[in-house]
């Protein structure tokens, strides 16, 4: 309980990138940069999903969906760090911060999910080519689909459950971007014991359970591979795991970085790979699949023909 001379804290003081004085307006320009090109790359992606007739596959299907969990994570957090960046900083009430936190959840969960999900896609396509199309029903996509976001929201629920039982009575001070749960529980004068283990009992197992199993089942893959007699068979399906591997290990590695060896650095470290977490991955999942992907290429491609193509009556 908060002792009666104790202030109860409504509000919290997020310091953002400090006092960066005239560089401030040169990080709030890379930052909007970053923020376009993210939510333009991810669009980009859901729509060609939806109006190509050659992206009809699942992979493409699981594909739409991780852009749509990047599409919501990016307007979640970058609007609120391009008003810090020109403010130097700023509050936000408790519970604008949860609701934050709350969503940050929702879409980290559903990610590690849905690359573990696309990465068993890849191994019934290359191990299982025969039975692909049996098993990898669009009646089977909407279920998983419906489980990776209903396991998102129903977790992330739990948590922000927790939170919001916690007390504030200062500091107030939050040396962070953006609401994460691990400065948030240093600020609570309540007992954070049964929080934090239920942070460590949820966050560890969706961190490492699905990168093992991706990895048990890339190894499977690749096996798989090996043994294929033709040269540009083999070159294809390498090609069709390379851009789904490329984002599980920058995706997981920035992931595993923050929230489970976070303990052992510092707060402006934590804040520097919060920063590759943040930026990096929501421009990089439609750049490299828009790069290394000839049917998503072919479809921007062909879309951007058919617009210069039109002529106004």
């Amino acid at each position: 309980m908060v002792a009666k001379n104790q202030t109860v804290v409504t509000e919290f003081l997020l310091l953002g990138f400090g006092d960066l004085h005239d560089l401030k307006f040169l990080l709030f320009a890379f930052l909007l940069i970053i923020y376009v090109m993210a939510l333009t790359g991810n669009a980009l992606v859901i729509v060609l999903v939806m109006i190509g007739q050659n992206l009809r596959s699942p992979m493409y299907f699981f594909l739409s969906q991780l852009s749509l969990s990047e599409f919501l994570f990016t307007s979640n957090i970058l609007p609120g760090m391009l008003w810090l960046t020109l403010a130097g900083g700023g509050k936000i009430s408790i519970i604008r911060c949860f609701s934050q936190f709350y969503l940050l959840a929702v879409c980290t969960v559903t990610q590690c999910l849905l690359l573990t999900i696309m990465s068993f896609d890849r191994y019934v396509a290359i191990c299982k080519p025969l039975h692909y199309t049996i098993i990898m029903t669009f009646g089977l996509q909407l279920q998983i689909v419906t489980l990776c976001w209903s396991t998102g929201f129903i977790l992330s629920i739990v948590l922000f459950g927790f939170l919001y039982r916690l007390e504030f009575c200062g500091p107030d001070t939050i040396n962070h971007f953006y609401c994460d749960i691990g400065p948030v529980l240093e600020l609570s004068c309540s007992d954070i014991s049964s929080t934090k283990l239920v942070t460590s009992m949820l966050s560890t197992p969706l961190v490492v359970c699905p990168f093992v199993l991706i990895t048990a089942t890339y190894i499977s893959i690749f096996n798989t591979i090996l043994k294929i007699s033709s040269s540009i068979r083999r070159q294809k399906a390498f090609s069709t795991c390379s851009s789904h591997l490329t984002v599980v290990c920058l995706y997981f590695g920035s992931l595993a970085s923050i929230y489970i060896f976070s303990p052992k650095i510092g707060s402006n470290t934590k804040k520097n790979l919060s920063l590759i977490y943040i930026l990096v991955t929501p421009i990089f999942n439609p750049l490299i699949y828009s790069l290394r992907n000839q049917d998503i290429r072919g479809a921007i491609t062909k879309y951007i023909h058919l617009i210069g193509t039109w002529q106004l009556p």
